[in-house]
Formats: structure tokens, sequence, C-alpha cells
């Protein structure tokens, strides 16, 4: 019982930080820790190994879609109420189960900035397990895209403020806009028709390819078998390989996926899958946006992969992912 208060007395923290209207600059609050990638949830030891903490793990730590090994959406740390002191307030992803016949208003509360910048806090609030669980199972969606979007509202945030201001007027004078690229990255190839923006370190290599064709103004434009019959050509006459005979293309070890995003204005179709080097043994994960024009004459591509073949790639791939969808128009980023 003495938990159940203690996680109804945090919820309420949050609340009030949250309902007197002061900013965070107001307040001088603290950097946020943590590494990225990681949730703390807070809850008791004996819902955390129950029905509920399996159900959180199903949601959030379920396998990374299109990396070559296996690993989780989100690192998971689970934190007792008692134990949920300073040094763990001020983590940049928070969950908190608030399971008790106290809760007059069961939901799902989201709110920003509680102990530190830039913060995420998600508090799930039920007046037993198996209203949690409905909730969480209710609230999927909106529970995952608000990390992710946090995730990504940080790195975005980190391009812009580091940004290698020298890229976007390549990329902008190419298609009409541009991502925030951060420093580090720098122009590895330009031609008429691509360009090829890279990161290269000894045992890690984040690359950008950007490119256009004319568009046929129907639904075979958007047809993931379409993007990648031309992201293959492309590659090939572009991306050359280490040795005679080899280059990029598109692994066929499983079917890349594709879905239509909306955001922020702008519609787009996301692909995921792998790369692999045709005569060689690189290869690796891959996400492209492809969006018309602004004037729908033509297709434009952007693309985001990772080579690393020591390392994790999760937290790779969210980095390219999430500075392709800094992507702004040049008119609009004006504005």
């Amino acid at each position: 019982m003495k938990h159940i208060f203690s996680i109804a007395a945090i919820a309420a923290t949050v609340m009030a930080a949250v309902s007197c209207g002061c900013s965070p600059k107001e307040k001088l609050l603290p950097t946020v820790s943590g590494k990225a990638g990681e949730v703390i949830v807070v809850i008791n030891r004996t819902d955390w190994e129950g029905a509920v903490g399996t159900e959180l793990r199903e949601l959030l730590a379920s396998d990374c879609p299109f990396l070559p090994q296996k690993e989780p959406l989100y690192t998971l740390v689970d934190v007792s109420p008692s134990a949920f002191t300073n040094i763990f307030q001020i983590h940049r992803n928070i969950l908190l189960m608030n399971i008790s016949n106290d809760v007059t208003k069961p939901g799902v509360v989201i709110r920003y900035n509680v102990w530190a910048r830039p913060q995420c806090v998600i508090g799930i609030n039920a007046i037993d397990n198996e209203s949690a669980l409905q909730l969480i199972k209710e609230n999927s969606s909106l529970i995952l895209n608000t990390l992710e979007q946090a995730e990504r509202d940080r790195i975005i945030s980190n391009s812009k403020q580091y940004e290698e201001r020298s890229l976007a007027p390549v990329v902008t004078a190419f298609v009409g806009g541009s991502p925030h690229f951060p420093t580090g990255y720098t122009l590895k190839k330009q031609t008429s028709d691509f360009i090829w923006i890279a990161y290269e370190t000894t045992y890690v290599n984040k690359g950008f390819f950007v490119y256009k064709y004319p568009a046929t103004g129907t639904a075979d434009d958007f047809k993931v078998e379409n993007i990648i019959a031309k992201r293959n050509e492309v590659l090939k006459n572009n991306v050359p390989g280490m040795f005679e005979n080899t280059y990029m293309t598109t692994s066929d070890v499983t079917t890349p996926g594709i879905e239509f995003v909306k955001y922020k204005g702008r519609e787009f179709a996301q692909v995921r899958g792998y790369w692999e080097v045709h005569n060689d043994y690189m290869g690796g994960p891959f996400v492209s946006h492809t969006f018309y024009s602004k004037d729908g004459k033509e297709l434009i591509v952007m693309e985001g992969f990772v080579y690393a073949p020591r390392y994790d790639k999760r937290h790779y791939m969210r980095e390219v992912e999430s500075i392709l969808y800094s992507f702004e128009w040049a008119d609009e980023e004006k504005k």
C-alpha cells in the first residue's frame, strides 16, 4: 500500500508541475539524463513481474523493425516508486504506472519538462490491473508515437543547434528544401541528379542519398516495387563498392516495408529495408522518404542508411530517420 500512495503522490506532482503554468526556462530545469532510447518505468515490483509489466514489455521492448540483429524498440529500466528519486526524475523518458482504487480520473496523461528538459513523462492511471491493461492496449499507438516523437525532437533540435550549414544550401538548390544535417556530415558526391552526404568513421558509416526522377502522377509512383526498382537503378550508377563490379543495391533477404506518413503538413511514402553491396559482404538497414516536388512533376527521394557491423544500430537508424523528418521546404523554413 505504501508504494501505491507513493505513485499517487508522484502523479499528483506531475499534474501540479504542469498546471502551475511555469515554463521550463523560468523554472531553470536541468538537462535530461539517460541514454537515447531508454525509458524509466516507475512501477511496483509485483506489477512489473505480472501481466501489466508483460504488456508494457511487449509494447515498448518488442523487436525494432528492419534491423539485422534483434534490438528492442526501447531499453526499459524498471524503478520502484520508493527508489524514484532525483537521479531518475531527470531522465529523458519516464512512464509512471499509477494503479490504485483511489484513482478518480483513469486514463493516459502526457506531460513534458516536469523535472528536466527536454523530458517526456507518460502517466497511466488505473483503478486496478485489468483496467491498466485495457488502457495500455487502447492507447498503445499514443504511447509509442509520443515516445518516438520525443526521441525524434531531441535529435532534430540537436541537428539544428549544431548544424553543418554548408550542406542545406546544396540540397535545397537541388530539390527546393533540405533536412538539417549536424556537424560531422560532409558532401561526399554531387552530380546533376544525385547527392550523397556522409558521416564516416573507422567503424560507423551513416549516409544520405538525395535524388529525383519524373513522376507519373498515378498510384504507380508510390508502389514499393517501383520505388525499389528506381533505387537500385540509381545506386548502381552512383554508389560503387570497394572492388570492381560491386555496388550498393537492395537486399532481397526480406521484402522492404512501406507506410504512408502525414507529418507536419507533408505526405510521403516511408520505405524500410536492407541494403547490400552486390558481389561483396557489406550491408545494413536503410529508410527512405519519397514525395512529390512542389510542382508535382517529380518524385524526390531522401534516404538514410547505416553501416555499423560492430555495434547495435537502433540509435544510429533513429538518428538518420529523425534527420529525414527534419526536412523543410525552403519557402516554409523562413516563415
